[in-house]
């Protein structure tokens, strides 16, 4: 009764147009007002769920990728792609998804990603002649590498909530993220030959060689990042604050892209975008602190076991689950509120947590490219200004569940690295 009048109140709330972290907490509140609990936990839990050292990295990589969109460091990155593809049929809609993955390796944000690489490439792609629910639609979907290819937020946020080594997680990224932008890059490929996309012309070798070369200072940002903290040099928290700073030096020094005197403006905008996943996981802290309350994990388990899946069928019915979750709630705040639920599952079946933690990952930032809450799509869609229902993403989206279930299939694709590093 307690889980149904707390799904029940979100659900309705969620419905009636409320912000998602607005609507977890106030069915939060009602359910234990309602059922008789101190009405301090939920502000324990919530202060609880944001007072944590490795979450202080979330601030500081968003910050970074707001230095280093500010400080000419994406345009670069965009630069060099369109100089390796920019040739191929359907290339700028190529250049979107390598862009993509080069910028997943500083901000570890999927919004950052897709209001960066869309506010140069969506205007450049509908200019160039591209169905412009088309070039939202890649751009919405290649965003959500941002996330999975290290430093990601994410999984700085579900390491926090299980204890596992960010560095493992980070490892265990890196060859789905690759996979699934490989994977949009073929869609990409074979939707420009059916449909005619355009292509630019060739650049000479010489050409290449210089975008390379000044685009240099912004290549190396990941393996600055990465390697420091693989190295055990520096914490995620603490290859935040390096990623700021080398920021900072490229866009003032380097590339010129701005003034000290612009910082006070970045750090207002950084601030901005802050606000809002830290409030959706301390409301979604106390959230998920009822349903481990009210049982809903021992509910779970046993449903589990009545429907006898084995560890292979526990995964694909995860997938699904999260794929419909993934419809109407936010990324962010699924992620929080079923992370909970699940771990228990991990030992009962004998799951491998590696594994579980990147399809559960990657499955959510799929729900942020679906409607009617796909918080990339909005912003894609923001940027490009068209409606959300002329949108093309469903291939990208098939594509990228397919990504998924090789995942599922294949635990090495997730787990090899991580292992080959010692974690």
């Amino acid at each position: 009764m307690a889980i149904l009048a707390l799904f029940g109140v979100f659900l309705f709330l969620l419905f009636a147009g409320t912000p998602v972290g607005v609507a977890m907490l106030a069915a939060s509140l009602s359910n234990i007002l309602v059922f008789g609990m101190p009405q301090v936990i939920a502000a324990e839990r919530m202060t609880g769920a944001i007072n944590s050292f490795p979450l202080l990295a979330i601030p500081f990589f968003i910050l970074a990728g707001v230095i280093m969109n500010r400080g000419g460091i994406t345009q670069r990155l965009v630069d060099v792609s369109r100089a390796f593809i920019g040739h191929r049929r359907g290339g700028t809609a190529q250049v979107n998804v390598l862009a993509s993955i080069f910028f997943s390796g500083i901000s570890g944000s999927a919004s950052a990603d897709a209001a960066a690489i869309g506010s140069m490439l969506i205007p450049a792609m509908k200019r160039e002649g591209y169905p412009p629910g088309f070039a939202v639609g890649i751009t919405a979907a290649s965003a959500t590498i941002g996330p999975i290819i290290p430093p990601s937020i994410v999984l700085i946020i579900y390491g926090s909530m299980t204890n596992m080594s960010i560095g493992a997680l980070f490892l265990a990224g890196v060859i789905p993220g690759l996979m699934i932008g490989l994977s949009l890059m073929l869609i990409v490929a074979v939707m420009a030959r059916r449909q005619g996309f355009p292509s630019q012309r060739r650049m000479p070798w010489r050409d290449r060689l210089v975008a390379t070369v000044v685009a240099l200072p912004a290549l190396v940002a990941p393996a600055i990042i990465l390697g420091g903290i693989l190295g055990g040099l520096y914490t995620a928290t603490e290859a935040g604050v390096i990623a700021c700073l080398y920021g900072l030096f490229v866009g003032v020094f380097v590339y010129r892209e701005f003034r000290l005197r612009d910082l006070p403006a970045i750090l207002v905008d950084a601030a901005e975008q802050v606000a809002i996943p830290v409030f959706i996981l301390a409301s979604a802290a106390v959230f998920g602190w009822l349903l481990t309350v009210h049982g809903f994990g021992r509910i779970v388990i046993s449903f589990m076991n009545m429907l006898d899946l084995g560890p292979l069928g526990v995964l694909f019915f995860l997938i699904v689950a999260l794929l419909l979750v993934g419809l109407v709630v936010e990324g962010l705040a699924a992620l929080v509120i079923f992370v909970p639920i699940v771990m228990p599952l991990v030992p009962a079946f004998g799951l491998d947590p590696l594994q579980v933690a990147l399809i559960m990952v990657v499955t959510v930032l799929i729900g942020t490219v679906t409607p009617p809450v796909g918080l990339q799509l909005y912003i894609a869609a923001t940027i490009g200004r068209v409606s959300i229902t002329q949108v093309v993403v469903w291939p990208f989206v098939f594509a990228m569940v397919g990504v998924v279930v090789i995942m599922a299939l294949v635990p090495e694709l997730v787990t090899w690295l991580p292992r080959r590093f010692g974690f």
